[in-house]
């Protein structure tokens, strides 16, 4: 499974680019000097990428993976970081829903491990879908790591010291 942030949050960059290009279209070529006109465009220009792309560059660069052994969060565009918890370290998944989150259907999921920061998937679309698989996984994954190891032999039993079949290790 994979996911990223709710789709709420690139509401704002794209009105700020509807805004600045009808903005930039309405004064670029209207001021009297063609220095203003310049200034006008280039603001715009910036305008644009730091309030309207990099936001969306932002969104695209961060996603979650949830894979049958381990949960993976990738962040960052030009510098990447990724970070990954393996199923059995992870103790113990709560959600939280804010007022906002609870109207579009998102919340945030913690992923507690030990005795380090949690892990937050901040902004999940669905958080109780994503919550019950991932403790759907964590159980499948802790009862095929109890059917993977060898059954322990009952106090006392155990093989010969020069091999052959099990006998009692009790004096007799």
């Amino acid at each position: 499974m994979r996911v990223r942030r709710h789709g709420r949050v690139l509401v704002l960059p794209v009105l700020v680019l509807i805004a600045l290009a009808g903005a930039s279209g309405y004064f670029v070529g209207a001021l009297p000097e063609s220095w203003m006109n310049w200034t006008a465009g280039a603001g715009a220009a910036v305008l644009a990428v730091l309030l309207g792309i990099a936001p969306m560059l932002g969104w695209l660069a961060t996603r979650a993976s949830v894979t049958t052994r381990r949960v993976i969060l990738r962040r960052g565009f030009f510098v990447h970081r990724r970070s990954e918890v393996p199923l059995a370290r992870i103790r113990e998944v709560r959600s939280s829903r804010g007022p906002v989150q609870r109207l579009f259907g998102s919340g945030d999921v913690e992923l507690v491990v030990g005795a380090e920061s949690p892990l937050v998937l901040r902004d999940v679309p669905r958080p109780e879908l994503v919550v019950d698989a991932l403790h759907e996984l964590i159980e499948q994954n802790y009862s095929s790591s109890l059917a993977a190891q060898p059954p322990l032999a009952p106090f006392g039993v155990g093989p010969r010291p020069g091999g052959g079949s099990p006998t009692t290790l009790l004096p007799r």
